[in-house]
């Protein structure tokens, strides 16, 4: 019996398998159209891809070509092919403002540049560009069955981004702790610019505390003159740190640098008070 159900279940793929080639070589588009349907119903996107993508050119101005452009789309989406998805969704997009099916395209469309998104130290314009098309898919169609999911995925790229440039800056501090002033100087720039930019990120807390590191290195390591405002400028990012996260995780660490800064403040006015 076993012999006999794999038997069966050959000639039923070779079958298929026949047909398939069959059409696809064929010139009657109707056919292909049929074909392509029924595989994309049953979930054979792979094979319906090929066949919209034949037929596809043969609809262009006809009451289906609506239908065999989106499935066409989709059935890229669905393959993972998501550069030809985001591509053809958006041709479904301009082709076909009013159908019913734009706010799914725009989603899918957003959710195909989401899929290209790289890791966070890698360049991020197809994180750029799946940002740009999710929110204006959650401005345009707030009331979508989409919308939560779309909130989702723009705030995890959202804070892929904010990594990216949190470890930019974080580097600078790295590469400042050997105690060359430049590195801090740009450090300090990058850590505000972070800040600026990114209020609300999840490593607003770190970048914080990294500034109170840059801050005290530079200050540490200036000249006499301009130890005093440096020295200044670090209980500045203390206080901020403190101000922000009065219970931050850096409290043991940051309480150390102040603790220098305080030191060093009382040696330039003890040496000030000296001279008078």
């Amino acid at each position: 019996m076993r012999s006999v159900f794999l038997l069966a279940l050959v000639l039923v793929l070779f079958s298929a398998c026949n047909e398939y080639q069959k059409v696809l070589k064929n010139e009657d588009v109707k056919a292909k159209y049929d074909l392509a349907e029924r595989y994309y119903n049953e979930g054979d996107f792979k094979r319906a891809n090929r066949l919209f993508e034949q037929i596809s050119p043969k609809y262009v101005g006809k009451p289906q070509g609506e239908r065999v452009m989106f499935f066409l789309a989709n059935s890229y989406f669905q393959i993972k092919d998501y550069n030809f998805a985001g591509y053809q969704f958006e041709r479904f997009i301009k082709s076909y403002p009013k159908s019913d099916k734009v706010a799914e395209a725009s989603f899918l469309g957003a959710k195909s540049y989401y899929k290209l998104s790289p890791r966070y130290s890698l360049d991020q314009t197809d994180t750029e560009k799946a940002l740009i098309k999710l929110q204006n898919f959650i401005n345009t169609y707030p009331d979508s069955e989409f919308f939560a999911e779309a909130n989702i995925m723009a705030q995890e790229l959202t804070t892929k981004k904010e990594r990216k440039a949190y470890e930019i800056a974080k580097q600078f501090t790295k590469l400042g702790k050997s105690y060359i002033l430049d590195y801090n100087i740009s450090a300090i720039a990058a850590l505000d610019n972070f800040i600026s930019d990114h209020p609300g990120s999840i490593y607003r807390e770190d970048a914080l505390y990294l500034k109170v590191e840059a801050t005290t290195a530079l200050a540490l390591n200036s000249t006499f003159g301009k130890k005093r405002e440096r020295l200044d400028d670090a209980k500045s990012a203390y206080n901020n740190l403190m101000k922000y996260f009065p219970e931050t995780k850096y409290a043991k660490a940051a309480n150390n640098l102040i603790a220098k800064v305080d030191r060093e403040l009382a040696s330039i006015t003890a040496q000030e008070n000296l001279t008078r």
